[in-house]
Parts: C-alpha cells; sequence; structure tokens
C-alpha cells in the first residue's frame, strides 16, 4: 500500500470522520487517496482556521480532530492553531506535508521545519522517514492525542514517502516506553477527607480538565454531598449547571464578585482539573490567602507549579471525585458560609443594562441549552463568559490560554460538523472577527448553520479598556473606526446579513438570523464606552477588583 493510502486507512479505523484542511503540492498524494475515503474533507480558506476548526470539533466531540496541511507556508500558518490547542488541552491530529526527503535541509521551494518549529507547541511530533512506519506512527499519534492529558500532535510527511509502497500492518495497541498517561498518587487522599469533614467555608474551583475526563456528574455529585459551592475557570464553563443553586459563576480576573471573594475568604479551596493560571487567580501569592488546597489533577507536572497544594492528589478525576465523595457529610455550620456569599452577590450585582448584556441573554433565551456556542477572543468573550448561562460540558467553547483572536468562527465550522444541522452560535467582535472572516465563504459553501453576532464597537474593545483605565487613556491603535459594513461583507460571501444600529432592531435582528436557513451574521453597533466589569487589574488580588468605574471593593 502507498504510504498515502495507509494515511487515509489509518484514520479511518482510528474513527475520523472528519478532516479540515488545503490542499497543496506537498500533499497532493494525499487527497488523492483520500477523494476515495468515506472520511468528509471539508475545506477551509486558511490554515489557521482549518486548525481551529478541527479544535472546536474536538472540544465538542471529545474526539481528536483531524487536520491536513500542504508543507511550508500551509505548515507555518498551522502554528497558531497547535499552539491554541496545546494550551486548552485539546487532542488534534494534525498532518503537515514536507518536502520529498532528500530536499529536506536544502531550502527546496516550500521547504520549513514544521517539525521543530513545533515542538513548543504540541504535546509530541513525529517526523516520518518511510512508509514502513506509518502504521505505527499513526496508531502512537491518535494514542498520545487522547490519552492523559489531551493535547496536539503533528506528523511531517515528506512527499516521496506518502508514494513509497510498504505493507500495512496497523498494530492492535501501542506502547511507548516511557509515556505513562495515567500516573495516579493518592496518598493524601485521607488528609483530604479529614480537610472536607472540617471545612466551614469550603469551595470548589472546577477547570476544563473536569470536562475533558468527562466527570461533570461526579463533580455535581461532590458538590451535592458536601453542599459545597462552585466556581469555575472560563475553560471551565459547563463543568456545572449554571442556573445550580451551589454555581457561583466564573473566578478570576472578570470573575463574578460572590466567586472571587469566596476565595479569598474559603478556608479550603478543592480545585480540579485547572492549572491555576494568572487570569484565574490574579496575583498567585495572595491567592486564596486562607485556605488549604487540595488540588486534583491528572497531570503531576501541574501541581504546586503556580499554586502551593496541601492535598495534591494526581489521578483521574472521576475516580478521585467519587472517592472523596463516599461518605461526604457537609459541615453544620455550612448555613453561615453561604449567607455570607448571598451578601457579596447582592452587593456587587452584574450590570444587567450593558447591550452586550441585554443581547446575550435575548440570544440565549431564544436556544437550548444544547445549542453549543463558540467565541473569539476580546471584550465580547468576557460578555459572554459573565452573561451566557451553561448548562452542559463541551457547549461553551473558547480560546482560554493562548486567547486566540480568529478563534470563534473556524471553531464554530467545526462545531457545525459535530452536530449536523444544528445551530452554532459564534460570538465575535469587530477586532477577532476580521482576523479570518474568509471562513464565512466556508459556513455559506457548505450551508452550514453557524449565527454570528458581532458586537461592533469600532475598537480593539479590549486593549483599549486597559488603556483607559491603566494607560491615561492613550488609545494608540486601538480606535478603528472600521468603514467595514459587516453586514454586506457577510453578503459578499454568500452569507445572510443584517444590521442592528440601536438597540430596539437587536431582537428583530436576532429573530431574522436564527430563522433562515444556513448561516446568518449580525452587526450589532454596541456603545465605544462600555466595559467589561468586573475586573482585577493586573498584577493585583482577586478582592481588588473594581466593581464600576465608581466603585471598588
Amino acid at each position: 500500500m502507498k504510504g498515502a493510502q495507509m494515511v487515509v486507512r489509518a484514520l479511518e479505523l482510528e474513527g475520523a470522520e472528519v478532516a479540515f484542511g488545503i490542499p497543496g503540492g506537498a500533499v497532493i498524494p494525499l487527497y488523492d487517496a483520500l477523494y476515495d475515503s468515506s472520511i468528509t474533507h471539508i475545506l477551509a480558506r486558511h490554515e489557521q482556521a482549518a486548525c481551529h476548526a478541527a479544535d472546536g470539533y474536538a472540544r465538542v466531540t471529545g474526539k481528536p480532530g483531524v487536520c491536513i496541511v500542504t508543507s511550508g507556508p500551509g505548515a507555518m500558518n498551522a502554528l497558531t492553531g497547535l499552539a491554541t490547542a496545546y494550551m486548552d488541552s485539546i487532542p488534534l491530529v494534525v498532518i503537515a506535508g514536507q518536502v520529498a526527503r532528500h530536499l529536506i535541509g536544502s531550502d527546496a521551494f516550500q521547504e520549513a521545519d514544521i517539525y521543530g518549529s513545533s515542538m513548543p507547541v504540541t504535546k509530541h511530533n513525529f517526523l516520518v522517514r518511510s512508509a514502513s512506519e506509518l502504521p505505527s506512527v499513526l496508531r502512537a499519534s491518535f494514542y498520545i492525542a487522547t490519552t492523559g492529558r489531551p493535547g496536539p500532535v503533528l506528523i511531517t510527511l515528506p512527499s516521496d514517502v506518502q508514494q513509497e509502497e510498504a505493507d500495512f500492518l496497523y498494530p492492535p495497541k501501542i506502547d511507548l516506553p516511557g509515556y505513562r498517561p495515567y500516573a495516579e498518587e493518592l496518598s493524601t487522599l485521607q488528609g483530604a477527607r479529614d480537610a472536607l469533614s472540617r471545612a466551614e467555608r469550603p469551595l470548589i474551583l472546577a477547570g476544563g480538565g473536569v470536562i475533558a475526563s468527562g466527570a461533570t456528574d461526579e463533580l455535581i455529585a461532590f458538590a451535592e454531598a458536601g453542599e459545597i459551592p462552585v466556581s469555575c475557570t472560563l475553560m471551565g464553563k459547563g463543568v456545572f449547571p449554571e442556573s445550580h443553586r451551589l454555581f457561583l459563576g466564573m473566578m478570576g480576573m472578570h470573575g463574578r464578585p460572590e466567586a472571587n471573594l469566596a476565595a479569598s475568604r474559603a478556608d479550603l479551596l478543592v480545585a480540579v482539573g485547572t492549572k491555576f493560571s494568572d487570569r484565574t487567580t490574579g496575583f498567585a501569592a495572595t491567592f486564596a490567602p486562607l485556605a488549604k488546597v487540595i488540588h486534583l489533577d491528572l497531570d503531576p507536572a501541574e501541581i504546586d507549579k503556580n499554586v502551593r497544594a496541601h492535598f495534591p492528589l494526581v489521578g483521574d478525576a472521576q475516580k478521585v471525585l467519587r472517592l472523596l465523595t463516599e461518605d461526604l457529610r457537609p459541615h453544620p455550620s455550612r448555613r453561615h458560609w453561604f449567607e455570607e456569599i448571598e451578601s457579596w452577590r447582592e452587593a456587587y450585582p452584574l450590570d444587567e443594562d450593558l447591550l452586550p448584556a441585554f443581547t446575550l441573554k435575548a440570544l440565549r433565551s431564544r436556544v437550548s441549552a444544547k445549542t453549543v456556542v463558540t467565541t473569539e477572543v476580546g471584550q465580547h468573550q468576557m460578555w459572554a463568559a459573565l452573561y451566557w448561562q451553561v448548562e452542559a460540558p463541551r457547549t461553551f467553547i473558547t480560546s482560554g490560554g493562548l486567547g486566540t483572536m480568529g478563534f470563534g468562527l473556524p471553531a464554530a465550522v467545526g462545531a457545525s460538523m459535530a452536530r449536523p444541522g444544528e445551530r452554532v452560535i459564534c460570538i465575535a467582535g469587530d477586532g477577532s472577527i476580521l482576523m479570518n472572516a474568509q471562513e464565512l465563504e466556508t459556513c455559506a459553501r457548505y450551508n452550514l448553520p453557524v449565527k454570528v453576532f458581532v458586537f461592533n464597537n469600532s475598537s480593539l474593545g479590549m486593549v483599549r479598556q486597559w488603556q483607559e483605565l491603566f494607560w491615561d487613556r492613550r488609545y494608540a491603535e486601538t480606535l478603528t473606526d472600521s468603514p467595514c459594513d459587516f453586514a454586506k461583507l457577510a453578503q459578499g460571501y454568500g452569507v445572510k446579513g443584517w444590521r442592528a444600529e440601536i438597540a430596539s432592531e437587536v431582537e428583530g435582528a436576532i429573530d431574522a438570523a436564527l430563522s433562515c436557513e444556513g448561516p446568518a451574521l449580525v452587526d450589532i453597533l454596541v456603545p465605544r464606552e462600555e466595559l467589561v466589569m468586573p475586573m482585577v487589574p493586573p498584577g493585583r488580588s482577586l478582592t481588588d477588583f473594581i466593581h464600576s468605574l465608581a466603585v471598588k471593593s
């Protein structure tokens, strides 16, 4: 079998149903083999977008996303997509073409060292040197991407290897010496249980690792058994139903005040599947200063990396949460803890009068709890994090660790392929949407029911907000006053478009976009002066949040 045929056959054996990519000279043999495959291929319009689409597919399905790019600029364009997936622990298998083996290192046409360039932003990568290696390389790639802490794997595939013949012997299992994805260290389990039984003011902080492990049911059972309030990270939205009485909201720089203040007062913090990002903890040295910390994570490298754990628990969240739930009873004084939390909620309500808040709530009321929403990165992302009520895992898709502008629209393409025929909502900003706007054409070509809502404040809003608050209103290159009419831009790509210039036009535009067949875009003009609040200034403690421009905690 030729190498290209081996790749396609391996993808089929691994259960790949969809691949995203763009053909090029170095992958013509692979695309020729794909021509006869049952795998659906989605042609993106930029390799970064193809990688983001595979990422969105993976986040919604929990299965590895597959992306195919050509050599040189095609592969290098995919680097941002690899880094985005790597930072958020998303399983991808990306196949990048390369020049023929004898040309590697000669500065041949469209040659670039993607193998070396991708090392910092992949869980593992392979440079295939012969067709006979391909079965084990493909098998290992899917195994590495999906086991332990998930992540992207890159396969660099020279063009002549794709045409070389060898025997296709696909290994039923793979053994990689030194790779032990399921380490377990539970020596502090009893100490953690004892701490839970004594805690008067416990708090759970849940991150994306809970979603990756499929442990949302176990988290709910644990919280309910112990009557423990729950907060989440940005990547953790969906780990816990946000309408649940125990849910406090997102913690961090733009987290809800009651969640941030609870972290400052808790005597026990149970952190599950989170790396304690600076956007979650604020100034790490002052994070949860009164709390003993139980840190449960599958990756031992995360223990004590950013926040010291008094009770480190290395293992699968499903299993360990079940162990912590056994015989768990709430402390008799827990009622006072909830009264304190409720007092903060009353003292620091969110501003529901903002146009973005109104828009998000109006949109949310018109779709089901299972509807997938993706976001770009910026102010609109944080408004969505604050106001979009998420009830189920894998329905809120956003770039957390890398904060990649241009992620949301192609991720919505992938999400739409993961949920065929179902509407996918993309919340965007006027800055982010232009970074991969060409994927509107992809939505039109495949008639994907992706509904894009652009929060247009004619600025690079998040940077402009920092300039207003911390840089003396010196708006260096952030006030765009863009002449772009996004509704007409969408129409030019073959997507239906509407424009809401005043608040009274928003709901009608939403209804029109949701009711039409196929993709749609609504350009919503948002006052430039509307800010994302609350906000913890950079380098400050979570208690130092700005609730509004007039009131500080």
